[in-house]
């Protein structure tokens, strides 16, 4: 037998853990966490900007590695199981870890320079585009300012690990150690292609939900704006379909399937080009709330000012996107 090499006893197979190593990676767990956060596959590949598929497998290798399910997959979607519920706790704290590492290490490396992270809605994006990173360069040239576009729960979360500096977010409840202003209000509006559109520019809630709707799952905020509004005026919801992808939502819309009731900013490009056509629901109106919201006790830095100018020129910029849809609160 040559040297290094050792017999295996009959009937015993080699320990698996000697011929590799299991490996758990950094991207899995936040793919992990975003399909427990959504409760749903599709919406968190949307959210992800990946293919259904590619998502599945990822969660299906990392039960594979870990050798346990952690989902539950039914449906309306997918839950975590026991032991998913424990990675997800666990998997929050070791991504905080790594970005407060990340950090640390970014703030050797650009030693001249402080640093901001903005969280944006990426309902925002929509509106403005990616330029807003070119506009805070020039704004603070002596500033290393990074991104983060996500769904307003998840900036919330991140800005109280210490991820985000200042986030613009919607609907964000009061919250312990941090200031919220509220920067503007957004219309909901009746979305429906253009054959199905109401003659009449604005319409009821009543109205628009006598329509069939295709609206997002009940765990969907937007969702729960207007079930909520609905049960407030007794009126119930009529699906057509339950969809948790916004773009599928827009396709099906535009197909004269169904009609839907979302913020402007979500179909802005559609409404432009005629695609589709948005009436203003007025009786009552239904709006949701953007806020800036960061940090109460912030170390006072020299780009302050800078800052808040920035801020400023990005608020006025989402102001005239929204048009007639949306409206000042300071």
């Amino acid at each position: 037998m040559p040297r290094g090499w050792c017999k295996v006893p009959p009937g015993r197979r080699p320990d698996r853990r000697s011929t590799r190593e299991d490996t758990i990676n950094l991207r899995q767990l936040t793919y992990f966490l975003r399909v427990v956060e959504a409760g749903n596959m599709t919406a968190a590949a949307e959210q992800l900007n990946l293919a259904q598929p590619a998502l599945g497998a990822q969660m299906r290798q990392l039960e594979k590695e870990l050798g346990v399910e952690l989902l539950v997959r039914h449906s309306r979607g997918v839950s975590p199981t026991e032991a998913g519920r424990r990675l997800s706790e666990r998997a929050k704290a070791l991504l905080r870890d790594v970005e407060d590492m990340r950090r640390e290490v970014q703030a050797i490396g650009t030693v001249a320079k402080d640093s901001i992270v903005l969280g944006l809605a990426p309902s925002i994006m929509l509106l403005i585009g990616p330029d807003v990173l070119l506009e805070a360069r020039n704004e603070m040239p002596e500033v290393f300012f990074s991104l983060s576009e996500e769904r307003s729960s998840v900036l919330a979360e991140a800005l109280e690990r210490g991820q985000l500096d200042v986030i613009l977010a919607y609907n964000i409840g009061p919250r312990a150690g941090f200031e919220r202003q509220a920067i503007l209000e957004e219309d909901f509006l009746l979305v429906t292609a253009p054959e199905r559109a109401p003659a009449s520019s604005s319409v009821s809630l009543a109205e628009a939900l006598e329509m069939e709707l295709v609206i997002g799952g009940e765990r969907g905020v937007l969702r729960s704006i207007v079930e909520a509004e609905a049960q407030r005026l007794s009126l119930k919801l009529r699906l057509a379909f339950e969809v948790h992808s916004i773009n599928s939502m827009k396709s099906l819309i535009t197909r004269g399937v169904g009609a839907s009731i979302m913020p402007y900013s979500l179909a802005s490009e559609e409404l432009k080009r005629g695609s589709l056509i948005g009436r203003r629901i007025d009786r009552p109106a239904i709006t949701r709330t953007l806020y800036a919201v960061q940090p109460a006790a912030r170390r006072a830095a020299a780009h302050d000012q800078n800052l808040k100018r920035f801020m400023d020129k990005l608020e006025a910029k989402i102001l005239a996107a929204l048009g007639p849809f949306g409206r000042p609160l300071k």
